[in-house]
């Protein structure tokens, strides 16, 4: 141990005791101390050599001044220090040893400081904390000298974090241009890289938006040659363009073109330009652009064509044409990539004539178009409708010689398809072959959809066939396209023959070929395989969508299976698939059609509550079903409500509004909503003048029906079966036989043909005018048409028999019903068994009841009051 101490000491004095330079007692001083603070280990040494034998017993000032510094070991350190005299080490030493900080804190100069960094040069960190030391514990107030000291050591370690940090505090403490020169001179004296140097100061001057000193150090960097990092560089310029520094930028723009520093690791016409578009100045950037090409500063066409290209994209086009025509006018002149840039967006702003007058003034220029421009133009005349100037601009292009490739031809050939003109998408195949392209599978997945849509399956299976033929693999669009044309005939098994074809060929079916084929079974009846489809499938990992599971729900609904239905849409939440307006609106129609009101009024505003978008037919559906049921206030508040909610009626809500004011009597209102769809901008459909002729019909005004049948037959929508049949039936009501039977006549002769409703309502009219002949001369003349009669003619057979008392003939009428596997319902059973009462063969009504109940049928009021009135009720 005590060897150890003296070696300690005799380290230290050796150190205190060699001679290299002569200093001040100040300096000596100075670097003693530093020298004794470079590790804890050399404090407690030097507290051993001062007279402390014990470091824990040291006083509080001693233990705050050197526990927090831990510099290098003292050796490394000898170059710096020069002899001391006993006199400063007995100083030092009583310093230390009394722990008095006042005989610590002396007036060094700023160099001492410095020349401490410079020693610790490499070690960053402990330069950092020496500096931080003297200033917090010492209390020296560094100069700008030793701030840049220290953020040149820094930056010679590329610390580029702490090195801003200290930037900054300089520019808190000093003047910017002070600070700027101190700096710029410290890469001479302390070696610095003048690259990182300058480059540093420009990066902080432009962070700091110091835009005056970033220029100033830029324009420095440039006449010594030194190359600016593009980030600082993008920096700088982006502050003068936030700033719209016009005349600055112009100014550096133009130093930096003599200097041939205009493109780096980009082009600073570009950023510049990009600036003044993405803050919104796009006048001032026109205005940078001409005032550099007015001091022969001509960019690139290359350049300007990026910049057309942004301000297409940022949908300024009237932007974007003011400097498509400042180019034209000071420069650079546009090139094909300019004039198909500015003709694109033209035609995606449906600006189609001035594409085309762009068009014109290109080849005036002596600017050629290629096949991009023909492609462009072409598609937009096509998606417009404009399918004639399309092909004519077509056979243009190909005179011209431009070599169109497969692709533009699927695309005209498929525009054809969709308006359904298939000899143009033939003509246009046929020109595609001319030129020599063979056809690829898209071009033929575009003529089996179309021709599937058509339902021309069979020739779909033709061009399959060719698919096949020529060695393409038909892909998964083309399958559906064939699933979906098979499913929509109802041809399932030729479905699902493709459908395995499909897995066998290694195509994995997706979520809509797989609904396609749930849709198909749905249609069918067959709901109950449809849903085991499903399953096969989401088991094979298909994610179900809305679709799907609305052709579950629709396949329910059409065989009135609600509550399966409802199984269905609750799996849809299981599934996290939201219902959409479909949905719900496949839900309200079995609902209001059963007359199940209260339950699709709850669905319908469910739906309203959940914020589901709900569309007219939702709304026409409730209104339907409320009307059926002879709630018109309530079906007239939901019309209210639609047009509040902002939903615009179609043709089918009217027809439905007009239907239920008629059956209030209000028949104003009737004519006032008759007069509004014209009004709206819709037009009066078949149904919608039926509605007004049956209801003209209900309030007893047959001859303004008539009047508005008449004027039907000269317009362009022409009277059907139920519009005659209408008015025969209110002539037969009104007992008008001989016009009801003219206007059927006349129906004979011309069309439409008449129905068994047309028939039935003729042989009412018949029996209620005691024409028994007649009557079954038309039941004669109906079956030799092949019209077989419903239960409602059988209905009206029997009640005419009835009325005769030909109850033998009507029980006849009714077997032949039943025979016929006509289910009689309650109408039919109360027509023969009030005719058995009024014979006075109460067994045979009493059977007939008892037979009906056994059937499920239930009475409705008018035969209970019969059965009442007879006593039939009671003995049963």
């Amino acid at each position: 141990m005590k060897s150890r101490q003296t070696d300690e000491q005799s380290s230290i004095a050796n150190f205190a005791g060699h001679s290299c330079w002569q200093e001040t007692a100040e300096e000596t001083h100075f670097h003693f101390i530093v020298l004794i603070c470079q590790r804890f280990e050399w404090a407690c040494a030097a507290a051993k050599l001062y007279g402390t034998t014990n470091f824990t017993s040291m006083s509080p000032t001693f233990e705050t001044l050197f526990r927090p510094i831990f510099f290098t070991p003292l050796h490394q350190f000898r170059s710096f220090s020069s002899c001391l005299s006993s006199q400063n080490t007995s100083r030092i030493s009583n310093s230390f040893h009394i722990a008095d900080r006042k005989l610590l804190n002396l007036s060094f100069q700023s160099n001492l400081v410095q020349l401490v960094l410079f020693s610790l040069r490499s070690k960053p960190t402990s330069a950092i904390r020496f500096f931080d030391w003297s200033e917090n514990i010492l209390g020296f107030n560094h100069t700008l000298h030793s701030y840049s000291a220290l953020a040149h050591l820094l930056l010679s370690h590329r610390m580029f974090a702490p090195a801003q940090k200290v930037f900054d505090t300089m520019l808190q403490r000093f003047w910017n241009l002070d600070v700027f020169n101190t700096f710029s001179e410290g890469s001479k004296i302390y070696s610095t890289n003048p690259s990182t140097v300058y480059g540093f100061l420009l990066a902080q001057f432009c962070r700091n938006g110091i835009a005056n000193l970033s220029i100033y150090t830029y324009l420095n960097m440039l006449k010594m040659g030194i190359a600016a990092a593009p980030c600082a560089l993008r920096t700088m310029l982006n502050s003068l363009t936030d700033s719209c520094s016009l005349d600055t930028i112009l100014d550096l723009f133009e130093e930096m073109s003599s200097r041939g520093k205009l493109r780096q690791s980009f082009s600073v016409y570009e950023f510049v330009m990009n600036g003044f578009v993405n803050k919104g100045q796009v006048q001032i950037g026109l205005s940078f652009h001409r005032k550099i090409v007015e001091r022969g500063l001509v960019p690139q066409t290359m350049d300007c064509n990026r910049i057309l290209k942004t301000l297409c994209r940022e949908n300024s086009l009237r932007f974007a044409t003011l400097y498509f025509n400042l180019m034209v006018e000071v420069g650079p002149n546009p090139n094909l990539v300019t004039f198909s840039t500015l003709i694109n967006a033209y035609c995606k702003e449906e600006r189609l004539d001035e594409a085309f007058h762009l068009y014109s003034s290109m080849i005036q220029k002596g600017v050629t178009p290629d096949l991009v421009v023909y492609n462009i133009l072409i598609e937009s005349l096509f998606k417009h409708g404009k399918l004639e100037a399309g092909q004519h601009f077509l056979c243009e292009a190909l005179d011209r010689g431009i070599k169109f490739d497969v692709v533009i031809f699927s695309s005209i050939i498929g525009t054809f398809i969709r308006i359904g003109n298939f000899s143009r998408a033939v003509e246009v195949y046929y020109a595609m072959l001319t030129e020599g392209i063979s056809p690829n599978i898209v071009t033929y997945s575009i003529f089996i959809d179309g021709l599937c849509k058509k339902g021309q399956v069979l020739e779909a299976c033709g061009i399959f066939g060719e698919i096949v033929k020529r060695g393409f693999e038909a892909s998964l669009v083309t399958y559906s396209s064939l699933i979906d044309g098979f499913c929509k005939l109802g041809i399932l098994r030729d479905a699902f023959k493709l459908y395995r074809m499909m897995l066998d060929n290694g195509h994995v079916p997706d979520v809509i070929s797989c609904s396609m084929l749930i849709d198909g079974l749905s249609k069918q009846g067959q709901v109950d395989d449809a849903l085991r489809f499903f399953y096969q499938v989401v088991k094979m990992g298909v994610q179900p969508n809305v679709y799907t599971f609305n052709a579950l729900i629709d396949g329910y609904c059409r065989l009135n299976q609600i509550r399966d239905a409802m199984k269905v849409y609750i799996l849809m939440a299981i599934n996290n698939v939201i219902p959409d307006v479909v949905t719900h609106t496949l839900l309200l129609k079995p609902l209001a059609a059963q007359g199940k009101l209260d339950e699709a009024a709850a669905l319908f505003f469910k739906m309203l509550k959940q914020g589901v978008p709900i569309d007219a037919v939702a709304y026409c559906t409730l209104m339907d079903g409320l009307c059926k049921k002879n709630k018109l206030t309530a079906g007239l508040w939901i019309f209210e409500l639609m047009t509040s909610n902002g939903v615009d009626p179609d043709i089918a809500v009217y027809n439905v509004l007009i239907r239920i004011l008629f059956k209030a009597d209000r028949l104003k209102d009737a004519l006032n909503g008759f007069q509004d769809i014209v009004l709206h901008g819709l037009k009066p459909d078949i149904v919608t003048y039926n509605t007004m002729i049956c209801g003209y019909c209900s309030m007893k005004m047959l001859n303004e029906a008539v009047q508005l049948y008449e004027s039907l037959l000269y317009e362009s929508v022409k009277p059907n079966c139920i519009t005659i049949t209408i008015l025969i039936d209110a002539y037969c009501k009104r007992g008008r036989i001989d016009d009801a039977m003219l206007i059927f006549k006349r129906m004979q002769e011309k069309g439409p043909e008449p129905n068994v409703v047309t028939y039935s309502c003729l042989v009412d009219g018949y029996f209620k005018t005691h024409n028994m002949r007649d009557a079954f001369a038309l039941v004669e003349d109906m079956l030799g048409n092949g019209i077989c009669p419903n239960i409602v003619s059988y209905s009206i057979l029997i009640d005419g028999l009835c009325k005769r008392g030909l109850m033998e003939e009507a029980l006849a009428a009714f077997y032949s019903a039943v025979k016929s596997s006509l289910l009689p319902d309650v109408v039919a059973y109360s027509i023969l068994i009030h005719g058995f009462c009024i014979a006075g063969r109460l067994n045979a009504a009493k059977m007939l009841h008892a037979r009906m109940l056994a059937e499920g049928i239930k009475p409705d009021h008018l035969l209970e009051r019969i059965l009442a009135a007879y006593h039939i009720g009671d003995q049963t």
